[in-house]
C-alpha cells in the first residue's frame, strides 16, 4: 500500500502528485516511495483480493461475473476466492446469484463502496505495533512512550485517503481494465440474457 508520502502529509502529497486540490484528485496510479520496495507495508492477500474483485465486478456493470473468471484473470486460487466472496456478499458489497446462470454483481453503486470502508471491513488487523492493543503489551516502556500516538496519527492519515475514493474512481476507464483482464465472452454472463432465460423456463 502506498503509504510513505500520505503518513507526513496526506493533502500537500496528493495536491503535488496530481497538481489538483486534494479533495478534486484522481487516483494516482502510481506514486514515489521514500523506501526500497522490499520493505513496503502491505495489505492482507484477502484484502487485496477483495479490491481486484471488486474492480473487476465493477467495469461489467450489467452482466453477472463468474468467480472463476476473477481467479483466471488475477491468478488467484477459485477455493480462497470463494471465501472472500462470500464475505463480501455478507458485508453488502456484493450480491450473489446461486445456480447454472449465477454469478456476482456489486451490492450497491460503485459511488457508495469506499475504499476505506472496504479495507476496513477484509483487513483483519491494524495493529501497526504490539502496543496498540492496550493491556496486552510487553514493552516496558509503554506508560511513558509516543510510539503509538504517533503511529495511530499516521494510520489515521492513511485511512483519510482511503475514504477520500470509491470503487468508482478506481474504474474511471472500464474498457481499457476490461481489455487488460482478458475477458472473453464467457466470463460473464448479460443480466439481460437471464431474465430471457428465466421467462422461458416459465413458459
Amino acid at each position: 500500500m502506498h503509504v510513505g508520502a500520505m503518513l507526513n502529509c496526506p493533502e500537500k502529497a496528493l495536491q503535488k502528485h496530481t497538481g489538483r486540490p486534494a479533495r478534486h484528485a484522481v487516483p494516482p496510479r502510481s506514486f514515489p516511495l521514500p523506501f526500497p520496495v522490499r520493505r513496503r507495508m502491505r495489505l492482507t492477500d484477502h484484502t487485496d483480493y477483495s479490491l481486484r474483485t471488486l474492480i473487476y465486478v465493477a467495469v461489467h456493470p450489467d452482466a453477472l461475473v463468474h468467480v472463476q473468471s476473477v481467479a483466471d484473470a488475477f491468478g488467484i486460487p477459485k477455493n480462497h476466492l470463494v471465501k472472500i466472496v462470500q464475505k463480501l456478499g455478507q458485508l453488502g458489497f456484493l450480491h450473489t446469484v446461486r445456480g447454472r446462470s449465477g454469478g456476482i454483481r456489486l451490492g450497491r453503486a460503485p459511488e457508495r463502496i469506499g475504499l476505506g470502508e472496504v479495507v476496513r471491513a477484509m483487513e483483519p488487523d491494524f495493529a501497526m505495533v504490539e502496543c496498540f492493543h492496550q493491556g496486552d503489551s510487553a514493552c516496558v516502556i509503554t506508560s511513558a512512550c509516543h510510539l503509538r500516538g504517533v503511529l495511530g496519527e499516521a494510520l489515521r492519515a492513511y485511512f483519510a485517503v482511503l475514504d477520500r475514493y470509491t470503487l468508482a474512481d478506481l474504474v474511471a476507464q472500464p474498457a481499457v481494465l476490461r481489455r487488460l483482464l482478458g475477458d472473453t465472452a464467457a466470463a460473464v454472463v448479460p443480466v439481460a440474457d437471464i431474465k430471457v432465460r428465466k421467462r422461458l423456463a416459465a413458459t
